[in-house]
Protein backbone atom coordinates (compact mmCIF):
# COMPACT_ATOMS: atom_id res chain seq x y z
CA UNK A 1 0.00 0.00 0.00
CA UNK A 2 1.48 3.34 -0.77
CA UNK A 3 0.95 6.54 0.30
CA UNK A 4 -0.62 9.37 -0.81
CA UNK A 5 1.13 12.41 -2.76
CA UNK A 6 2.78 14.68 -0.06
CA UNK A 7 1.70 18.53 0.36
CA UNK A 8 4.18 21.07 -0.44
CA UNK A 9 4.86 21.95 3.61
CA UNK A 10 5.47 17.79 3.92
CA UNK A 11 7.48 17.80 1.21
CA UNK A 12 9.34 21.38 2.54
CA UNK A 13 9.70 19.33 6.26
CA UNK A 14 10.92 16.09 4.66
CA UNK A 15 14.07 17.87 3.00
CA UNK A 16 14.76 19.69 6.29
CA UNK A 17 15.04 16.32 7.86
CA UNK A 18 16.59 14.52 5.64
CA UNK A 19 19.29 17.04 5.04
CA UNK A 20 19.58 17.08 9.31
CA UNK A 21 19.23 12.93 9.11
CA UNK A 22 21.47 12.22 6.25
CA UNK A 23 24.61 14.46 7.28
CA UNK A 24 24.93 11.56 10.38
CA UNK A 25 27.01 8.90 9.40
CA UNK A 26 26.06 6.03 7.82
CA UNK A 27 22.41 7.08 8.32
CA UNK A 28 20.07 5.69 5.21
CA UNK A 29 16.38 6.72 4.03
CA UNK A 30 14.26 4.21 2.86
CA UNK A 31 10.70 3.78 1.89
CA UNK A 32 8.38 1.25 3.38
CA UNK A 33 5.69 -0.44 1.63
CA UNK A 34 2.94 2.05 3.16
CA UNK A 35 4.95 4.80 1.82
CA UNK A 36 6.45 5.73 5.69
CA UNK A 37 9.90 7.39 5.37
CA UNK A 38 11.98 6.33 7.47
CA UNK A 39 15.92 7.43 8.51
CA UNK A 40 17.76 4.67 9.86
CA UNK A 41 21.50 3.37 10.90
CA UNK A 42 21.90 0.44 9.91
CA UNK A 43 18.16 -1.44 10.75
CA UNK A 44 17.57 0.42 12.88
CA UNK A 45 15.12 4.10 12.62
CA UNK A 46 16.21 7.02 14.35
CA UNK A 47 13.63 8.92 12.57
CA UNK A 48 10.57 8.96 10.62
CA UNK A 49 7.64 10.18 8.59
CA UNK A 50 4.14 9.10 8.12
CA UNK A 51 2.15 8.53 4.29
CA UNK A 52 -1.37 8.97 5.21
CA UNK A 53 -0.90 12.27 7.32
CA UNK A 54 1.92 14.78 8.17
CA UNK A 55 3.32 13.13 10.77
CA UNK A 56 6.79 13.24 12.32
CA UNK A 57 8.44 11.18 14.99
CA UNK A 58 11.79 10.83 16.41
CA UNK A 59 13.14 7.94 18.96
CA UNK A 60 13.67 9.47 22.25
CA UNK A 61 14.76 7.88 25.75
CA UNK A 62 11.32 8.06 28.23
CA UNK A 63 13.02 10.45 30.23
CA UNK A 64 13.17 12.93 27.05
CA UNK A 65 9.48 11.83 25.80
CA UNK A 66 8.41 12.75 28.95
CA UNK A 67 9.52 16.32 29.17
CA UNK A 68 9.05 16.99 25.60
CA UNK A 69 5.38 15.75 26.13
CA UNK A 70 5.01 17.44 29.19
CA UNK A 71 6.43 20.72 27.25
CA UNK A 72 3.09 20.12 24.69
CA UNK A 73 5.40 20.48 21.73
CA UNK A 74 5.52 16.60 21.57
CA UNK A 75 2.66 13.79 21.90
CA UNK A 76 3.78 9.92 22.27
CA UNK A 77 3.68 8.44 19.08
CA UNK A 78 1.17 5.83 18.47
CA UNK A 79 2.49 2.33 18.27
CA UNK A 80 5.80 3.23 19.30
CA UNK A 81 5.38 5.60 22.50
CA UNK A 82 5.72 3.04 24.89
CA UNK A 83 9.59 2.82 23.42
CA UNK A 84 9.90 6.40 24.13
CA UNK A 85 8.96 8.08 20.95
CA UNK A 86 7.70 11.73 20.44
CA UNK A 87 5.72 12.79 17.47
CA UNK A 88 5.79 15.94 16.39
CA UNK A 89 2.25 18.07 18.08
CA UNK A 90 2.43 21.20 16.04
CA UNK A 91 3.88 21.40 12.56
CA UNK A 92 3.24 25.25 12.81
CA UNK A 93 5.98 26.01 15.53
CA UNK A 94 8.63 23.42 14.27
CA UNK A 95 11.97 24.35 16.28
CA UNK A 96 14.77 22.63 13.77
CA UNK A 97 17.33 23.45 16.73
CA UNK A 98 15.39 20.95 19.19
CA UNK A 99 14.34 18.62 15.94
CA UNK A 100 18.39 18.57 15.46
CA UNK A 101 19.14 18.05 18.51
CA UNK A 102 16.30 15.18 19.15
CA UNK A 103 17.88 13.07 16.16
CA UNK A 104 21.44 13.95 16.84
CA UNK A 105 20.48 12.22 20.43
CA UNK A 106 18.49 9.51 18.73
CA UNK A 107 21.51 8.64 16.69
CA UNK A 108 24.06 8.25 19.73
CA UNK A 109 21.66 6.09 21.22
CA UNK A 110 21.17 4.26 18.35
CA UNK A 111 24.78 4.02 16.27
CA UNK A 112 27.03 1.22 16.69
CA UNK A 113 29.98 1.77 19.28
CA UNK A 114 32.53 1.41 16.18
CA UNK A 115 30.63 4.90 14.87
CA UNK A 116 30.26 6.69 17.75
CA UNK A 117 33.82 5.62 18.61
CA UNK A 118 35.62 7.89 15.51
CA UNK A 119 35.70 11.84 17.08
CA UNK A 120 34.89 12.79 13.02
CA UNK A 121 31.14 10.82 13.74
CA UNK A 122 29.81 11.77 16.51
CA UNK A 123 27.02 14.69 15.97
CA UNK A 124 27.35 17.75 18.13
Amino acid sequence: MKGREKSPQELRILARLRKICLALPEVTEAVDGFGHTSFRVGKKPIAMMGSQELHLAIKADPVTQEAQVRAGRYKRTPFLGQHGWVSVADFDQLDWAEIEELVSDAYRRTAPKRLLAKPESRPR
